[in-house]
């Protein structure tokens, strides 16, 4: 790191354990996976400049070459998530494609707990004051993401997209391939989404 003398008892960084790094050299990935889904592998990394591990995220060219609809959608997923700042919506930090291996690929932030639905299968036993906690979250992140001009939709909005820190109690929305920018608002097709994830939180808990 600048300005941090390295003395010669110091072992040289070590960047054998990765199998990648980014055009910029900031953050490279481990060949450890934390979740898959049909087309996109997210993996563990790390963020040599801020000391933190990150998630990066990678999909398949490939997948979408007999899809342009579901390009469209990863390319508004990762121009979405430039834009969005705020606590309750999931961190963007950098993405680029890599022609080589014909890979698109984007690193946000990483949950110490993964998704909301992994959360409430390892914890069966959870207050309706914890619930209205993270459900106070998500309407604050649905309020920002429905009062940008235009309203951004996350039409989506489910357990499996909601990822969770839990040893804050942080709770933030992620996900948005599907979402649309649109002209028209339809926020009362994700509230009722909201209240549905709720309906189940609870459920779950009384069972």
């Amino acid at each position: 790191m600048d300005g941090v003398p390295v003395s010669a008892s110091s072992p040289e960084p070590d960047s054998s354990d990765f199998v990648e790094v980014d055009p910029t050299g900031r953050y490279g990935r481990y060949n450890e996976i934390l979740g898959k889904g049909a087309s996109k592998t997210v993996y563990r990394a790390f963020d040599e400049y801020e000391g933190i591990e990150v998630a990066w995220n990678q999909v398949k060219l490939y997948d979408f070459l007999q899809s342009p609809e579901e390009l469209e959608r990863l390319y508004c997923e990762i121009h979405l998530l430039k834009t969005l700042k705020h606590k309750n919506i999931m961190k963007f930090y950098t993405s680029w494609v890599d022609t080589t291996n014909r890979n698109i690929n984007f690193v946000t932030e990483m949950f110490t707990s993964g998704t909301l639905r992994q959360y409430r299968l390892k914890h069966k036993r959870v207050n309706i004051r914890a619930v209205k906690h993270w459900c106070r979250q998500i309407l604050l992140g649905l309020l920002y993401l429905h009062s940008r001009n235009p309203p951004v939709i996350h039409r989506d909005l489910k357990c499996d997209n909601i990822f969770v820190n839990g040893n804050q109690g942080e709770v933030k929305i992620g996900d948005l391939g599907l979402a649309a920018i649109l002209r028209k608002s339809h926020a009362a097709h994700c509230v009722g989404k909201l209240f549905q994830i709720s309906f189940n939180l609870m459920k779950d808990d009384n069972a």
